[in-house]
Order: structure tokens, then sequence, then C-alpha cells
């Protein structure tokens, strides 16, 4: 049974089989995967991770720091129960499903059945990470009209942008931030998913993401740029149900 928590937006599901906990990209939210549980169906209960500062959160102030944001998921999952669960994170979402992950491995918590690691250069391997966090405020709206993930009348509208400018900066500073440590490798298999158009990560370096695992490492390129989630939702969705079917059936053998 589920513990109710204001960091997961969730649709209960009367028997599923395993939990899909999400990560959104920077200046996302929860509702990123809106439409995932139902693509997923009841099996799969779909759990998106709601960070302070974002959607229903708005009043709260956003963490900076990504060891933040890893210790304070890592304690909600812990009280959801012994169900089999994978991690899906896109863009800044992950590389914190990625170290959430790490974190479990170290700590000796349960681990996930599956990492998804979707719009994201390896870890290891990111360079020259661009500080838009630091910016000035027109500078830094001016770099997210090129990602193309804001809409562009929320851009254009001052006054809402002055309320979600601090929640966005904070999440880029995530990112920004991050230093990449070595740690052994996780004995849980990675799916890693990229957009062919996608300007903002090195397909020819996904590989990197192989030596961050000791187990399987599979690979799934869609149509679209760095939001091809979106624009690709039925099929990257469908992606990852075959993925954690995958997982279901070797959990019923070793069980």
């Amino acid at each position: 049974m589920m513990m109710a928590s204001p960091w997961l937006v969730r649709h209960p599901q009367a028997a599923p089989l395993m939990r899909l906990y999400c990560f959104s990209y920077a200046g996302g939210s929860a509702a990123a995967y809106a439409g995932w549980q139902a693509l997923l169906g009841p099996m799969v209960e779909v759990c998106a991770v709601q960070l302070p500062g974002h959607g229903a959160r708005m009043g709260e102030a956003p963490l900076s720091a990504l060891a933040q944001v890893v210790e304070a998921v890592a304690a909600v999952i812990a009280c959801q129960g012994p169900l089999p669960f994978a991690f899906f994170g896109h863009s800044l979402g992950a590389l914190l499903a990625f170290e959430l992950a790490r974190h479990c491995m170290r700590h000796r918590l349960a681990m996930p059945v599956r990492v998804f690691v979707s719009g994201s250069d390896a870890p290891a391997l990111r360079c020259n990470v661009p500080r838009m966090h630091l910016l000035s405020d027109a500078q830094f709206i001016a770099a997210l009209r090129q990602y193309n993930g804001t809409p562009a009348e929320l851009l254009a509208h001052r006054e809402l942008m002055a309320l979600v400018l601090p929640m966005i900066r904070a999440d880029f500073a995530l990112v920004e931030n991050y230093v990449y440590r070595s740690f052994l490798r996780l004995p849980v298999p990675f799916t890693v998913l990229a957009g062919r158009d996608d300007p903002h990560v090195d397909l020819a370096q996904l590989d990197g993401w192989c030596k961050e695992t000791s187990a399987s490492c599979d690979f799934a390129v869609f149509g679209g740029d760095h939001f091809f989630i979106n624009a690709c939702r039925a099929e990257v969705v469908a992606c990852v149900a075959d993925a954690l079917a995958l997982e279901y059936r070797k959990e019923k053998v070793t069980s």
C-alpha cells in the first residue's frame, strides 16, 4: 500500500504489478507524465515525482542541489511498500533517476528493476555544460526559447514568467552544478532513449551509459528533438511497457 506524499502524483491502480517513478526535465513537473497511466494500463502504476516549487508545490522553495532531491525522494520511495519498481527520467530527470539508483545501491535500499535514461548524455561524458542559471532574466528567457520546451505564450507573459523563473533557474542549477563521481557499476539494466535530432545530446557517445551498469544496456532512438518524449509519447511509452514486461517476467522466474 502506498503512502500519500506531496512528492508523488499518481492515479492509484487496484492491483499493479510494478511501479514506475518518473522524473521530469528542467522546468517541467509531474504533469509531463499525465497521459502515461492510460497508455501503460493498470498493471503499472505511474508515480510522477513532483519537486518543491513545481505544480501544486509552487509555493515551496525549489531545491538547487541534486543530492538534496535524491535523498528526499529515496526516503519517500522507501515508504511505498515492496512492489517492484523502475525509474524513468528525461534530461534533468535522467540524472536524478541515475543518481537515485546509485543512492539506493550505496545505502543498501531496494533497487529498481530497470532504469530508463532519456534525453541525456552519459554523466561521465558531460562536458562544456552551459551555465544558463547564471544568466540575467532576459538572457535566460532567450536561452529557454532555444530549448523548444517552454510554451511561447508563457515566455511572452511577463507576470507568469516572474512566478516560474526561480523554479526553472533552480532546475537548471541542478543540471549545471552536477558533478559526476566514479562509483560501482549498477547491477540494473538500462534503457537509453534519445531523439534523433536532439541538439543537446551527442548520439555518438550514448554508449557511455553502458559503463554505468553491469547488466544490459539497450538503446531506442526516436524522431524529434530534445522533447521527443512529448512528440513521440505513444512510441516512448510502448518502449517502456515492453521493457517493464520483460523485467516482470524475470521477477516471476526468480521469485
